[in-house]
């Protein structure tokens, strides 16, 4: 018989839906049951493509015998942690604490209070590797419940007591300048990998938000060695196995230095970033590796991610079927020489498993490979290689699929919406475009209200419950002011206009201009949660910063600006210590180094020959952040194009800083020496 989580949309929580678990949502109901019953809370937080949270759903929560215990001495709560960040990011702030690590699957013990007194992520079935079993856990947390609840109660207080003192606040610190980012340069260059590129051991995650920094400080400064590490990084992880050879698309992070073993969930946020970090590599550069790669990666996200309603879904998992009813990672994705024969016969077969680094011995287990792009660009016939990849992939649609979450979160959703507004324009692929503004009409539709408040996710064309964090509200506006960018329609900017309206207004201290994760209005936590650092995804803090930084740059709007140079205060703190963590503040930071430049172009029409032309010459521009205006003189789209007139009948461009430009020009050239100069 389904239990409570029958009614959820999230589809992680629709996985646990027949546990014989009484689980709960995340909800007041839930900590009030806690309270009558004199129960202790088990929280259990993970997502939809989450390896370990499946296996730990196997191993403990189908075992009829460990949910009895469970429903006998605890009120059990299951979160999806891409619902509910807040929750997660409070909870995970307080394990990695007390462990000094953390991870998904993660396993909380709270008081009916919700206040933490015991953690752990995941844990086996039996006693494993000096790791206590599941049910050895539940067995000491239930003595210690019933035996000793004042000394829970005090560590429950302990725990609250000290997470409410790590609130982070820069007061009036200085925004970022030339030695902090030369310090942040420098820091980065120490932890770089020479020999496989990217940054520190294994495992290794894509570092797009760093990598954005890299191409805009070598933008602004001309710093070779930016370049270099940016350039490098890319093109090994696009050569390894962490990118998808057949399909595009890269995975979320390689087990291995080496970029060779990923660990295969594909999420839309890794892929949103890394498309427009590749699209703007070959910006820079003119790389053909990096162009594929972002056309590829593009054509990855709209053909397996988009959603009937014109949304992008959160991920794909690592695990699918091997063909025997075996659900294991990586199946649909790895190959033997034998299986390669098997699909393009001896002669080509032996080609591709050079071609891909596919040996007798495997690359992953059992003997099978992650197809890799070993350096050997030039000994092969491209279109050989085409039709082998062709008649791969074909093949590889017939093999039982990885399980796709369909949850459309609003954060994620607005990176693709950049990503794919920009590459389209680069690219001239409009249909690229038209899937960025389907999505950002899908937000718009649905996960905004009267008030354009944000819902974090939707379904099936139905809009969660849960409120929009920080980061939702900052990348939404991130991609919708890209999108204005491309198409030229005004109106994407009144949308973000609207949605930093509120971040203004509910998530930042208007004193200090410290930013907090979640609403003032929002639900009360144990904590309000904060981190200016990255993670997979740049924190709402920067995020934010960016995005006020562009909008006021399109508006002259001095409140947003403020906004953003005191929220870059956290990056003068934190930059030159940890700018791994920090890259997406390092790289705002450049832009307001740089002004960032705001681009006028004004034309008799958008579809003007000569104006297109002027439009797509400024947006191959690579000055860091600067922002682009297009449209007819005097509209009042955009207040950038005000007293912006043609130039003898003909279209201009005028570059600007603060509103002050310099002289117009007609001249494509012209236009683009001023954006590099």
């Amino acid at each position: 018989m389904p239990n409570r989580l029958a009614h959820e949309t999230s589809p992680y929580l629709l996985q646990h839906a027949d546990n014989p678990v009484d689980w709960w949502p995340w909800s007041a109901e839930a900590f009030e049951e806690a309270r009558k019953s004199g129960k202790p809370v088990l929280l259990s937080v993970g997502y939809s493509s989450c390896h370990w949270c499946h296996v730990m759903a196997h191993e403990s929560f189908e075992d009829q015998a460990t949910a009895d215990f469970l429903n006998e001495h605890f009120v059990s709560v299951k979160v999806d942690r891409e619902e509910r960040p807040d929750v997660d990011a409070v909870y995970m702030e307080a394990v990695q604490a007390a462990t000094g690590q953390g991870g998904w699957p993660m396993t909380v013990f709270l008081t009916p209070d919700a206040e933490p007194f015991y953690f752990g992520t995941y844990f086996p079935p039996v006693p494993r590797h000096g790791s206590p079993s599941f049910r050895q856990v539940l067995e000491g947390v239930r003595s210690a419940w019933s035996d000793r609840r004042d000394e829970v109660a005090e560590v429950a207080g302990k725990i609250v007591r000290d997470l409410a003192g790590r609130e982070i606040s820069y007061g009036d610190a200085q925004v970022p300048g030339e030695e902090e980012l030369a310090q942040a340069l420098l820091g980065l260059t120490r932890e770089y990998d020479p020999q496989r590129g990217g940054f520190g051991g294994a495992p290794k995650f894509p570092p797009s938000m760093v990598i954005e920094f890299l191409l805009r400080h070598h933008a602004r400064t001309g710093s070779e060695g930016a370049l270099q590490m940016a350039v490098d990084t890319c093109e090994r992880m696009a050569r390894g196995g962490i990118y998808d050879q057949l399909g595009g698309g890269f995975a979320r992070y390689s087990v291995d230095r080496e970029w060779v073993v990923p660990h295969f969930e594909k999420m839309l946020y890794d892929n949103a970033l890394l498309c427009r970090v590749y699209a703007h590599l070959w910006r820079s550069t003119g790389s053909e590796l990096a162009r594929r790669v972002a056309l590829e990666t593009a054509d990855f996200m709209v053909r397996e991610l988009r959603t009937a309603e014109g949304g992008f879904a959160s991920a794909l998992d690592a695990d699918s079927d091997d063909g025997t009813g075996r659900h294991v990672e990586g199946a649909y994705y790895v190959w033997t020489p034998q299986q390669l024969t098997e699909v393009l016969g001896e002669e080509d077969g032996r080609l591709a498993a050079h071609y891909f680094g596919v040996t007798e011995e495997g690359t992953f287990e059992h003997g099978q490979s992650v197809l890799q792009l070993p350096q050997h660009d030039g000994l092969f016939d491209a279109e050989k290689i085409a039709s082998i990849r062709e008649r791969l992939l074909d093949r590889r649609s017939e093999r039982p699929a990885p399980g796709r979450d369909d949850k459309v979160v609003a954060a994620w959703n607005g990176l693709a919406v950049a990503a794919l507004a920009e590459t389209g324009a680069y690219f001239d692929r409009p249909d690229l475009v038209e899937a960025a503004v389907g999505a950002a009409d899908l937000l718009v539709r649905l996960h905004l209200d009267e008030q354009a408040r944000l819902a974090r996710t939707s379904k099936d064309g139905r809009a969660g419950a849960n409120a929009g964090v920080l980061e939702d509200y900052a990348d939404v506006a991130e991609g919708f002011l890209a999108l204005a960018s491309v198409t030229g329609e005004g109106v994407w900017l009144e949308f973000a206009g609207f949605l930093l309206d509120h971040v203004l207004a509910r998530f930042v201290d208007a004193g200090s201009g410290t930013l907090y994760d979640t609403a003032a209005d929002a639900e009360q936590l144990i904590r309000r949660p904060q981190d200016p650092t990255d993670n997979a995804t740049p924190s709402g803090w920067t995020a934010a910063a960016g995005a006020l930084l562009s909008y006021a740059a399109h508006t002259g709007s001095e409140p947003h600006r403020t906004a953003a140079e005191k929220a870059l205060g956290v990056v003068k703190a934190l930059g030159p210590r940890v700018p791994r963590f920090i890259g997406w503040g390092l790289a705002v930071a450049e832009a307001l180094l740089d002004g960032p430049r705001e681009v006028a172009i004004v034309g008799p029409a958008l579809d003007d020959p000569a104006t297109k032309t002027l439009h797509r010459t400024a947006l191959l521009g690579n000055a860091p952040g600067a922002v682009v205006a297009v449209g007819v003189p005097e509209s009042d789209e955009f207040p950038l194009l005000a007293d912006r007139p043609l130039q003898q009948g003909r279209p201009a461009a005028y570059v600007c800083r603060n509103f002050t430009c310099d002289a117009p020009t007609t001249d494509p050239d012209h236009l683009r020496t001023a954006l590099t100069s």
